[in-house]
């Protein structure tokens, strides 16, 4: 119903844009040549117009059914540009995860070596580190 509707309104916009036409042209003949071929030129520029806002489908609103749209592109598809556009984003997360991934590992890995260093550079040896006791020691000296 509403296509009708709009059907409706363009035929109307049209037969209103003939009659409009029609007066104009009817008092041309005792215009001078140069208005003539001012008014010839804005014609066709406005009908070039006309038929290039016709002929451009943007993406629009297209009725479901149920009371939901989906989004189209109209009869033109989905451009080359558009696919890029659409995958750019996707791009960019992509290379932000890769970065953090490996931020993250630099970030450990000088964590490791600052670990090693105090272990090594400290004055008990690295067995002490890996004997039970030690634990046991560090646990009741804290507690005191």
């Amino acid at each position: 119903m509403n296509t009708t509707h709009q059907q409706d309104a363009f035929r109307a916009q049209d037969r209103f844009g003939r009659q409009v036409a029609a007066r104009l042209s009817a008092g041309t003949a005792e215009l001078p040549y140069h208005v003539t071929e001012r008014l010839r030129a804005a014609r066709a520029q406005a009908m070039a117009h006309r038929k290039l806002a016709s002929a451009q489908t943007a993406p629009a609103l297209a009725s479901a059914g149920a009371g939901a749209a989906t989004l189209g592109f109209g009869d033109e598809g989905v451009s080359w540009w558009n696919r890029i556009a659409s995958a750019l984003p996707l791009l960019v997360l992509a290379a932000g995860l890769v970065a953090i991934h490996v931020v993250q590992n630099e970030r450990r890995a000088s964590e490791v070596a600052e670990v090693d260093a105090a272990i090594l550079t400290d004055d008990l040896p690295p067995a002490a580190y890996a004997d039970p006791g030690f634990t046991q020691f560090l646990r009741s000296g804290s507690a005191e």
